[in-house]
């Protein structure tokens, strides 16, 4: 979660952003769980206010402050703020009914360019009748988007993850709806490692299972029996996709569960591919090559930036991207050892792939990007944030197998 010093001040939060800290603070120092209940409802009530109202931001707002002033607190917004955008109640001809936003995401790399996510409606037929076989409980109703997405393309914010729990529940029951906004994804080319997220609404009368695992006796069917079953099935749908990248997927599971874990997944995996990349187009031997690792921020680590240059040039020919995905990784350097952990972690995983000259930068470093081309900077070895260029006799862009 980006942080940004003006929103840090309470009183440059707007007047619903203050009473979501006081609401969500009053819950992080409840006592007991009739309490925790009474704070609970009013939270939730004033969340699905914000969400269901004009445009705004005083969530991420309230999330920024409190990053850095109440983690405690901040963790329980962070999970109050996904449970009532990825999941709603839906009333249709006096019915009641729990609806989902879930997502199925597959990660990939590969030393080729990465292809987009279109695909024809018989995939889509054969995506949602796998989705039932393998994954959903009997008697739900689904709604997909008809497209791999990726992470520039799916909801920026917490109010257009709701219009999609919303928009795709609908659908689900058979009522017509507006079309889910799907951003333009920016521009991609460069990309040897990222994810693809196959997006959809599961629904099923209040109360009633949502997957498979939920069925049955205790332990009849597994996530994991359900995902060897749909990842087989994946395999055989979507590989001709991605002709010369390697592939993982992931079990469909609730949005913000899945969206984390694909960036987890990716994470080595951009390290991985950038090196082999780098070898095979730029002809730079992985010995040869020079990582400096820096973490990004105002207050707090956002991110580590990888900038890669060669042992005999410092300036940055390519860099990656290792995001913060937790709130131990987001603590100021000193006060956790996890995030004392993350350049140890990508340093060995760098080694790993053959890096042996490895500079770690202390402090923290600006989150700069490129005017032009919305490209990020990153670290040389003397400490200086540079845009990425490489050598004039080495072609950038990656060849398109498919």
């Amino acid at each position: 979660m980006p942080h940004t010093s003006s929103s840090s001040n309470p009183s440059r939060l707007s007047r619903d952003a203050q009473r979501l800290v006081t609401l969500t603070e009053a819950l992080s120092r409840s006592g007991c769980r009739l309490e925790d209940a009474y704070w609970e409802t009013l939270l939730g009530r004033h969340i699905t206010k914000l969400l269901q109202g004009r445009k705004n931001k005083h969530i991420e707002n309230v999330l920024e402050h409190l990053l850095a002033e109440n983690i405690d607190a901040y963790e329980i917004l962070v999970e109050q703020a996904e449970t009532f955008s990825e999941s709603t109640v839906l009333d249709v001809d006096d019915k009641h009914y729990d609806a989902l936003l879930f997502s199925a995401p597959l990660v990939a790399w590969t030393r080729y360019q990465l292809p987009d996510g279109t695909f024809g409606p018989d995939i889509l037929d054969a995506l949602a009748g796998q989705l039932r076989t393998h994954v959903l409980a009997r008697d739900t109703r689904l709604a997909l988007i008809p497209q791999l997405v990726s992470f520039d393309q799916m909801p920026q914010t917490f109010q257009e993850a709701w219009a999609w729990t919303q928009r795709l529940g609908a659908q689900a029951l058979g009522v017509k709806s507006e079309s889910c906004e799907i951003h333009r994804p920016e521009d991609a080319e460069g990309m040897l490692a990222d994810a693809r997220f196959l997006v959809g609404a599961v629904v099923a009368s209040r109360g009633e299972p949502l997957f498979r695992w939920q069925t049955d006796a205790p332990g009849a069917v597994t996530r994991d029996h359900c995902f060897q079953e749909w990842s087989e099935a994946c395999a055989q749908t979507l590989a001709p996709l991605f002709t010369g990248c390697t592939i993982e997927y992931l079990l469909p599971d609730a949005y913000y569960v899945n969206s984390r874990e694909a960036d987890r997944r990716i994470r080595p995996l951009a390290l991985k591919a950038a090196i082999t990349w780098l070898q095979t187009a730029a002809s730079l031997p992985a010995d040869e090559l020079r990582a400096t690792i820096a973490g990004c921020g105002d207050s707090v680590a956002e991110e580590f930036r990888v900038g890669f240059s060669t042992r005999q040039n410092n300036d940055v020919i390519y860099g990656c991207v290792w995001p913060v995905l937790s709130k131990e990784e987001a603590l100021p350097e000193g006060t956790d050892a996890v995030q004392a952990d993350i350049p140890d972690q990508i340093a060995a995983l760098l080694k790993e792939f053959g890096v042996q000259d490895i500079r770690r930068l202390p402090g923290l470093h600006s989150t700069e990007y490129c005017d032009d081309c919305g490209a990020p900077y990153f670290p040389n070895p003397q400490g200086e944030m540079q845009h990425p260029e490489l050598p004039d006799e080495v072609d950038l862009n990656p060849v398109h197998f498919h």
